[in-house]
């Protein structure tokens, strides 16, 4: 008994031994690894300021902004005004521009009401923005439900995220 007890202790040290060599060896290779302090090899400074992307938020083209809607409404939200006005100027300073209104909703209600819903945020969407001028051939519509949500989650915050119509130039 005694002997396989020694045989025990002796395995025990010799992984405790390995352990600790291979712990210092990490050490060592960090410590060679440090960066050098060399003030020459540090380039000039760069602005922090980025050219905007096509897509800005939600996934609607830039410049122009995705409209978000309340709950089990397609009826242009008063806080959301400033938003289509900000797509109709860009619509009338780009008149080769053609643009698809994408109708989206949370994944609360069933497949055919939330696309149901979504065509009518697009089209009252549509209907604005030909109030405010845009020919409506440059304009079409397309009602995406809850196919392509944009945030998964389950609280409000998603959902809200979710309620909203993108535009798309085409």
């Amino acid at each position: 008994m005694n002997r396989k007890y020694s045989v025990y202790i002796a395995v025990l040290i010799m992984s405790f031994t390995l352990l600790l060599s291979a712990c210092g060896s990490k050490k060592d290779d960090m410590q060679s690894a440090a960066p050098l302090q060399d003030p020459d090899a540090i380039g000039h400074a760069e602005p922090l300021v980025s050219k905007p992307i096509s897509i800005m938020e939600g996934r609607t083209t830039g410049p122009m902004l995705p409209v978000y809607f309340g709950f089990d409404s397609s009826s242009i939200r008063s806080d959301q005004v400033a938003r289509m006005k900000v797509n109709a100027d860009y619509l009338k300073d780009n008149e080769a521009v053609s643009i698809r209104i994408e109708g989206n909703c949370d994944p609360r209600g069933t497949r055919e009401y939330n696309l149901a819903l979504g065509e009518k945020r697009a089209l009252s969407a549509k209907k604005y923005l030909v109030n405010l001028g845009i020919s409506v051939d440059r304009m079409s519509t397309i009602s995406l439900g809850e196919e392509k949500i944009l945030l998964h989650g389950q609280d409000d915050m998603a959902w809200a995220q979710n309620r909203r119509d993108d535009f798309i130039v085409e």
